[in-house]
């Protein structure tokens, strides 16, 4: 009997989805598929790889409308924000694009006599893409797109709770014109994909995950030989320098804990304040939050959507009530959110203080609209509570001094330094993680290194 996955959509707890899950065979039959398209695809010139994957991007662009509608009922992100991801599925993949040719240029060695030397970067061969909920299309585009135009397949299995997303891909891949084959995508059960990992026909898997996915990712490589990038999530901090534009900093970093309902590995979850600002920049970011809209994500009025299931609201009401416990305050006045009842998936966003890095609230990833504040008294303060955790995905400093900033960044232990901004992805940079939040890269010129490997040529020109 075939086994159906059903996607459970957070806005009224109706099935949104149900797909059949991939057999056995089918799993065979599209890795086999994979690995035959791959050789004709990567004898594909690039300028014309590029450009039939040009075409797939407009045509994914042209159904923006359509695709927004699907984010929210998936998985509950407000219909006024999920136009945003359209958008920034476009920037990255155009971006990739742009840079592909330069990017994979040949590697020329300094010239030597009577020889020719040089270093081709060539294409893994299958690439097993595994991609979350919570940004559906901007995870899987940093990995789909240029795994493609470096001449890879892809395989992709998306998550249960957006499996309409891995078919939005396959119909734009397929309206431009892709070879069969190159590109497929799976639905799978948790121990099928687990085998998709370990297939030694595939060479790479892209995983952005929890991490204890990415401990069952590195076990199932291992059995198979692929190499993998992960990028496992964050518990990221910013520091509000004495220095810093005080409204600036509310309104960017209220967004950066608060947006997508604080599913966001590289959401703010943990703020430093320095003594002379705290008072205010507490106010400011309390009455940011009191400020929500918290309704149906189908409602073009509702500002704060609901988490992405009931399980994952209680698990969130549970931390910040054992911070609480522990000495924690409350500042956000839950009774002014409606819909915020235990059992459902619409949480109040809520701020804390009073807080320190003895309780989990501060040291264990939360995935939803909760935002720790703490007073520090120097830039060392700052610092070294910033770098006490698991994690390193982003952190980010607020201040009017580039220098003293720069000099912080370059203290922290994290993948991505942000001044005055946080919570966004340049696909010009690479994006990267260190310590629990994961290993390797994508996006920018670095992230093609890692969908493809050097292989050099050394050649005798006279004899």
């Amino acid at each position: 009997m075939t086994a159906i996955q059903r996607t459970i959509t957070p806005v009224d707890g109706s099935v949104y989805v149900e797909r059949a899950l991939a057999t056995p065979s089918e799993i065979n039959a599209a890795l086999d598929a994979a690995v035959l398209s791959q050789r004709t695809w990567a004898a594909t010139p690039l300028r014309e790889r590029v450009a039939l994957l040009s075409k797939a991007v407009d045509a994914f662009v042209a159904e923006a409308t359509a695709i927004a509608l699907e984010i929210s009922w998936q998985m509950g992100r407000p219909i006024a924000h999920s136009p945003g991801e359209v958008r920034g599925f476009e920037e990255r993949a155009r971006h990739m694009l742009a840079i592909a040719e330069e990017t994979l240029a040949p590697v020329v060695a300094a010239p030597k006599e009577g020889f020719d030397r040089r270093i081709k970067r060539v294409p893994l061969g299958v690439v097993a893409v595994v991609a979350p909920w919570n940004f559906p299309y901007l995870t899987a585009v940093n990995a789909v797109i240029p795994a493609l135009a470096a001449g890879n397949a892809v395989v992709l299995k998306h998550s249960h709770q957006t499996p309409l997303c891995a078919e939005r891909f396959a119909a734009a891949f397929a309206a431009a014109g892709l070879p069969a084959g190159v590109f497929t995508h799976l639905h799978l059960s948790h121990a099928d994909t687990s085998t998709l990992m370990a297939d030694a026909r595939v060479a790479h898997v892209c995983f952005t995950g929890s991490v204890d996915g990415g401990r069952a990712v590195v076990a199932a490589t291992a059995r198979g030989f692929a190499t993998a990038g992960l990028e496992l999530g964050g518990k990221d901090p910013a520091y509000v320098r004495a220095d810093a534009k005080l409204e600036h900093a509310i309104d960017s970093l209220a967004d950066g804990a608060f947006f997508n309902a604080g599913q966001s590995c590289c959401g703010i979850k943990r703020i430093y304040v320095a003594d002379a600002l705290y008072d205010a920049f507490v106010e400011g970011v309390v009455a940011f939050a009191q400020a929500y809209t918290l309704g149906s994500p189908i409602d073009p009025a509702t500002t704060l959507g609901p988490v992405v299931r009931a399980s994952a609201a209680d698990w969130i009401r549970g931390q910040v009530a054992q911070a609480q416990r522990l000495g924690a305050r409350q500042l956000v006045d839950e009774s002014r959110f409606a819909l915020n009842q235990p059992g459902t998936p619409y949480l109040a966003p809520q701020v804390l203080v009073d807080v320190d890095h003895s309780m989990p609230f501060m040291r264990e990833e939360s995935f939803g609209p909760a935002v720790g504040i703490v007073r520090v008294h120097s830039d060392e303060d700052a610092i070294r509570w910033m770098n006490d955790s698991d994690y390193g995905l982003t952190a980010a400093v607020y201040s009017s001094d580039a220098e003293a900033a720069e000099r912080i960044g370059d203290a922290l232990e994290t993948g991505t330094v942000f001044l005055n901004r946080c919570d966004y992805l340049d696909p010009a940079l690479a994006w990267t993680g260190v310590k629990n939040s994961g290993r390797g890269c994508t996006l920018s010129r670095v992230g093609y290194e890692q969908l493809t490997r050097p292989k050099s040529f050394n050649s005798r020109i006279s004899v």
